[in-house]
């Protein structure tokens, strides 16, 4: 029987003036919107803060991000396996922080296929959603222009393109994390363009079962990247 996957996503809120650098070191970033799409359903569900009309607010508040934490632990309970891409660096630690669930954050992000740290587990570097679905034949992110300025665009109230966009990235990752379980293989495009596949022989493992890998070979890199670059936090 398929998996069933909770896709899972979401954007900042905060403007970040000159070089961003370390996204997390402006924290509080502040939530604008999330998506989640379940490998049970056709179309993402779509989450934001909204205003007394009814419009979409600045950022969610801490009272809909507790909504949206109670809803992956919901279905998490219920047997789905939430799926990110870059959700145990990222999404998880931002989302604790946000809703002041930090425990039950914790607990997704080590429960959940975080796909991006499942490769970064095998490989000893990390690869991007987009070059990934390229390297499926899937289709990826939706703008690169919203990825740059997704919080100036909420800003701006320019919402419909926003929550396209975050929406898309849940398809991609559900897309994608599908694909590669059904093929047995993740396949991507490397920086050189080149595409190329590493085995997934017993599927997506989860954050706990990644973590438990051997580490890579990176003696070929100048400063490999340590795997508490992405469980700090934790």
């Amino acid at each position: 029987m398929p998996q069933h996957y909770i896709a899972f996503d979401l954007e900042t809120a905060k403007i970040i003036d000159g070089p961003v650098g370390d996204l997390k070191s402006h924290r509080p970033l502040g939530i604008t919107c999330a998506a989640t799409l379940s490998s049970e359903e056709d179309e993402p569900r779509t989450w934001h803060g909204k205003t007394a009309e009814g419009t979409p607010s600045p950022r969610m508040n801490t009272r809909e991000v507790v909504e949206l934490v109670h809803f992956l632990v919901d279905a998490s309970s219920q047997g789905a396996t939430i799926l990110t891409w870059n959700g145990l660096g990222f999404d998880f630690d931002i989302l604790g922080e946000e809703s002041g669930l930090v425990e039950e954050c914790k607990q997704l992000a080590r429960h959940h296929v975080d796909m991006m740290f499942h490769v970064f587990c095998q490989l000893g570097y990390p690869i991007g959603l987009g070059k990934a679905a390229e390297g499926m034949g899937l289709p990826g992110k939706s703008s690169s222009e919203a990825q740059k300025l997704a919080p100036n665009m909420w800003a701006e109230g320019l919402y419909d393109e926003i929550l396209d966009y975050v929406a898309q990235d849940a398809r991609a990752t559900l897309s994608v994390g599908q694909a590669c379980e059904e093929r047995g293989e993740i396949c991507w495009i490397t920086r050189k363009g080149y595409p190329t596949c590493k085995p997934l022989p017993n599927g997506w493992l989860t954050v706990t079962q990644a973590m438990a890998l051997p580490e890579p070979d990176t003696s070929w890199m100048d400063s490999p990247m340590l795997r508490t670059k992405f469980t700090d936090w934790l």
